[in-house]
C-alpha cells in the first residue's frame, strides 16, 4: 500500500506540469479528489488491518498541523511592513537573515508566513525573484528553527518525550555553518540575478522608496498566543484517552482552541484594510495545503508503517541516523519521521543520554529532520505555504521536482559540509568539510566578481547609493 503515496507525490510533481491537467490543478477541489480517491482506501487498508486508533492517531496529527498552520496564516495576514526598501542582494539577505534569527523563536512557519508577504512587495520591480522565495523555505522555513523546539515541529515532538527546552542551543555551531553558508550563497545568487534585471525595473526600485513601517502591531499580540499554547497548553490527551484514564479535561483540544481564539482577535481587532487591501489576502494558500496534505497525511501511514519495520535492520551511527531521519524527512513529514527514529534510538545503548537517546544520535536524528525537512515542498507544513503565497503574487515557482533541483545543487553541498565537520568523526572528515566549504565561498566570490560589472552600469546611472 505504499503505491498510493508514490502516487500522491507524483501527482504533485507532474499534474501541474501536463498541459491537461495544469489548469484544472489550479481548483482545490481537483486536488481535493485526488487526495480523496488515493488516501480512503488507505485509510479503510489500515484501519481493517491494523485498527482505527493508528489512523486517529494520523487524523489528529493532521488536525494539530493545520489547526497551527492555519492560525499562524491568518495572524501574519494581518500585519504589514509598509514602506519599500530598494531590492538589493544586500537588503534580501539582512531579511533572510532576520527570519533565520526568529524562526527558533516564532517557529519556523511563523517566521516565513511574517517576512514572505514584506519580501514579495519589496521586490515588486524585480522579475527574477524565485531564488529569494526558495531561500525563503531554505533558510525561514526550515533550517532557522533549529535551536528551540517552537521552531520546528519535529523539536517540539522531542520536547514532549522529554529533551530539555535548552538542549537544542547546543546546536548553534550546526545552525551558524548551515545558515552562514545559506545567506552567502543567497547573496550570490541574488546578485547574479541582479545584475540581469532591466535596468529601468532597478531605476524604477530606486526611485519607489519609502520608509519602512510596520502597521497591525496588535497581531503580535496573536501571534504570542499561538507560541504560548504549543509551548505550554495540551492538546487532547489521546494517551490518558487509550488507557481509560481520562477526565473530561482530557477530550478537550485546549491548544487548538486557543489558537481560534488568536484568529478571531485577528479578524476582530486586525485591520480589514491591511489583511485585504495591502496584503491582498485570500484563502487559496491554506486551502491548497489543507487538501493536498490530506492525501499525503493519509497515503503515508503505510509508508511510515514499512520505515518502523525496516529501521532496526538498518546499518545506523551518527551519520546514517542523519541520512535516513533527513533524507525521509524531505518526503514524509518530517515531525513522524522524527518521531520514528527518536524510539528506535531510544532502543540503543550509549552514553551520554538524552531523554533516554544516545546524545550524538538525538543530535543526528534532530538536525536531520529540520535540515532536510527543506528537500522537497512537503518536507515541512510551511514550503507549500511559502510556495502558494508567492505564486498567488504572480513568482513563477519551480516545478516539485525544480524545486528538488534546487536543493540538490544548493541545499545539498551546504549540508554536507556540516556534516563532515560537526556529526561525522575523524581528522579527515573535517579537512575534507572544511575544504568543501571553501569551495562553496569561492563560487560565491567567483559570482560576486561575475557581477560586478552590470553593479557599475547602475552605480553610473543612479548614483553612488545604487550599491547600499
Amino acid at each position: 500500500m505504499i503505491i498510493p503515496f508514490v502516487v500522491m507525490l507524483l501527482s504533485i510533481a507532474i499534474l501541474p506540469l501536463v498541459p491537461a491537467t495544469a489548469e484544472k490543478w489550479e481548483d482545490w477541489r481537483f486536488q481535493l479528489g485526488i487526495a480523496l480517491v488515493l488516501g480512503v482506501p488507505v485509510i479503510a487498508y489500515m484501519a481493517y488491518n491494523f485498527g482505527w486508533v493508528t489512523v486517529g492517531h494520523t487524523a489528529f496529527e493532521y488536525f494539530q498541523f493545520i489547526a497551527l498552520l492555519f492560525a499562524l496564516f491568518v495572524v501574519s495576514g494581518s500585519i504589514y511592513l509598509e514602506g519599500d526598501i530598494r531590492a538589493t542582494p544586500k537588503n534580501n539577505t539582512i531579511f533572510l537573515a532576520i527570519g533565520a534569527a526568529i524562526a527558533s523563536f516564532v517557529g519556523t512557519t511563523g517566521a516565513a508566513m511574517l517576512l514572505i508577504r514584506p519580501l514579495l512587495n519589496i521586490n515588486a520591480e524585480r522579475k527574477r525573484k524565485a531564488q529569494t522565495v526558495i531561500f525563503t523555505i531554505l533558510i525561514v522555513a526550515n533550517n532557522g528553527g533549529l535551536l528551540t523546539p517552537l521552531g520546528d515541529p519535529p523539536l517540539f515532538l522531542g520536547f514532549l518525550r522529554g529533551v530539555p527546552f535548552t538542549w537544542t542551543f547546543h546546536l548553534i555551531p550546526e545552525w551558524l555553518i548551515i545558515n552562514g553558508l545559506l545567506l552567502v550563497l543567497y547573496y550570490a545568487l541574488d546578485t547574479a540575478a541582479y545584475a540581469k534585471e532591466e535596468v529601468s525595473d532597478k531605476l524604477l526600485d530606486y526611485t519607489h522608496t519609502t520608509p519602512i513601517r510596520l502597521r497591525g502591531a496588535i497581531n503580535f499580540i496573536f501571534f504570542a498566543v499561538i507560541i504560548v499554547g504549543v509551548a505550554v497548553v495540551p492538546s487532547i490527551d489521546l494517551q490518558a484517552i487509550e488507557a481509560g484514564t481520562a477526565t473530561w479535561a482530557s477530550w478537550v483540544p485546549w491548544r487548538e482552541l486557543l489558537f481560534g481564539l488568536a484568529v478571531v482577535g485577528s479578524f476582530v481587532f486586525g485591520s480589514k484594510k491591511i489583511r485585504y487591501e495591502l496584503n491582498e489576502f485570500t484563502w487559496g494558500p491554506i486551502v491548497e495545503v489543507a487538501v493536498l496534505f490530506i492525501g499525503i497525511f493519509a497515503t503515508m501511514m503505510p509508508a511510515l508503517r514499512y520505515l518502523a519495520e525496516i529501521a532496526p535492520k538498518l546499518p545506523l551511527n551518527e551519520v546514517t541516523f542523519y541520512l535516513f531521519t533527513g533524507g525521509l524527512s524531505g518526503f514524509l513529514d518530517n515531525a513522524p519521521t522524527y518521531a520514528t527514529f527518536f524510539e528506535m534510538a531510544a532502543q540503543l545503548p550509549g552514553e551520554p543520554s538524552v531523554a533516554g537517546v544516545y546524545e550524538p544520535y538525538l543530535v543526528a536524528i534532530s538536525i536531520g529532520a529540520v535540515t532536510l525537512g527543506a528537500l522537497t515542498y512537503i518536507g515541512n507544513g510551511p514550503n507549500f505555504m511559502v510556495k502558494s503565497v508567492a505564486e498567488s503574487r504572480g513568482v513563477q515557482m519551480p516545478s516539485f521536482g525544480g524545486y528538488i533541483g534546487w536543493t540538490i545543487r544548493y541545499l545539498i553541498p551546504v549540508l554536507a559540509v556540516m556534516v563532515l565537520i560537526t556529526i561525522a568523526e575523524g581528522t579527515v572528515t573535517t579537512i575534507i568539510g572544511i575544504a568543501l566549504g571553501l569551495v562553496i565561498l569561492a563560487y560565491c566570490a567567483y559570482l560576486i566578481y561575475k557581477s560586478h560589472d552590470d553593479a557599475k552600469k547602475v552605480k553610473n546611472l543612479v548614483g553612488s547609493r545604487a550599491d547600499s
